[in-house]
């Protein structure tokens, strides 16, 4: 790709924030500490969870770079950043989750593979760029397209980035043609975060942003889009990313059952304490972050101080001093919702909290009955303990 290229080592890596988390070293993947993640709306860039398989990009000629479309249909194209800026830009407030976020929870039932995120892996970003269903007119597929001609019906993108699971190829993923080519669905190619340019941690100089759908599908370093008329075949579509149920172990996984991961399933945490905390009696702060894939909304946060036996609701948020209102339009349905209670704790106890969105989904109250061997979707009630240390005075 010119202009572009993924170094053999970790030599080149960009500086990071000295309070993140850090999971693993080389690739690169970190968190915030979760009383940090939920301090504003919109996640700071600096504290927003790193995630690479690889090291990461490196651009040498910004001129140079280009994206080249191509697979099936008409015409071909190489596009060259002035070309996808020259198209409307749009900014999508819009949360991105690891799927393996709260992974290191679901570990404690029974071992699972992979990154042992906390609750932080994700966070919510001002995302500006072109939508991907403009990008794909230029090449003569007309918005709310879901098969091409030559019978193209998946759009793959490519990165830069070489992974190991990929033996040093480069990571890819694909969604639907219906989905990139609907406009409603707000899929960018990104290349602003939060009103700068992107960083290379987060992509630059472009990544694609897939809004209500695992973090995963939303491929940075952007080298290549592929029209094809299948599911992207590759490590992170086919090997990775999906759902088994926890009867299957890694002696009688069949990958091919279950389809890739899109949606994300509600999910919530408290981020304002941590999973032991030791306190005085009297009033305690409850506040966390909800979250639905596929852009529902969040209806409710239920938040227990007594394990679960009863419940109170939980306020929600958005943007500062402006209601928040699932549905509404003036709500950013991709985007996370914050939301803060108060309780008056005078003995241990344990604190729940549950989400439930616009199609009523709920949280599953135990970790067990979705415990999965690749430790992914975490949407398990979120617990944290609260011992109260009673004063003498």
């Amino acid at each position: 790709m010119p202009g572009i290229r993924a170094p053999i080592n970790y030599s080149e890596e960009p500086p990071r924030h000295p309070a993140l988390k850090v999971n693993a070293k080389q690739p690169f993947n970190a968190e915030p500490p979760r009383q940090a993640l939920v301090s504003s709306y919109v996640t700071p860039t600096d504290f927003f969870y790193k995630r690479s398989h690889g090291p990461i990009p490196v651009v040498d000629d910004i001129e140079r770079y280009c994206v080249s479309i191509s697979g099936l249909i008409d015409k071909p194209k190489d596009l060259f950043m002035k070309d996808i800026m020259n198209l409307p830009k749009y900014n999508v407030t819009a949360t991105l989750q690891c799927a393996g976020n709260r992974r290191t929870a679901m570990s404690k039932t029974r071992t699972v593979r992979g990154v042992g995120w906390d609750v932080a892996a994700l966070g919510n970003a001002i995302w500006g760029g072109a939508k991907l269903a403009d990008v794909l007119e230029l090449v003569g597929i007309p918005k709310s397209t879901s098969t091409t001609p030559k019978g193209g019906k998946h759009v793959e993108f490519v990165s830069v980035d070489r992974c190991k699971e990929e033996n040093g190829g480069p990571y890819k993923a694909s969604i639907p043609l219906s989905q990139a080519t609907n406009p409603e669905a707000d899929v960018l190619l990104a290349y602003e975060m939060n009103g700068e340019t992107l960083n290379r941690d987060h992509g630059y100089p472009l990544r694609v942003v897939v809004p209500g759908v695992i973090g995963a599908r939303s491929v940075k370093w952007l080298d290549s889009i592929n029209i094809d008329s299948q599911v992207c075949q590759g490590f992170f579509m086919q090997k990775d990313y999906k759902m088994f149920p926890p009867s299957v172990n890694w002696d009688n996984i069949d990958w091919s059952t279950r389809r890739p991961q899109m949606d994300f399933p509600v999910q919530s945490a408290i981020c304002s304490l941590e999973d032991v905390n030791v306190g005085k009696n009297g009033k305690i702060a409850i506040k966390g972050y909800a979250v639905s894939g596929g852009g529902r909304g969040i209806e409710r946060v239920d938040i227990s101080t007594d394990g679960g036996k009863t419940w109170k609701e939980a306020s929600r948020y958005q943007k500062p001093g402006s209601q928040y209102m699932a549905d509404e339009e003036r709500s950013d349905k991709w985007a996370w919702v914050l939301f803060e209670a108060e309780a008056d704790v005078h003995s241990n106890v344990e604190i729940v909290a549950k989400a439930i969105d616009t199609a009523a989904n709920v949280q599953p109250e135990k970790v067990e009955d979705i415990w999965n061997l690749r430790g992914i979707l975490n949407t398990s009630w979120h617990r944290v303990h609260v011992q109260v240390r009673h004063s003498n005075m």
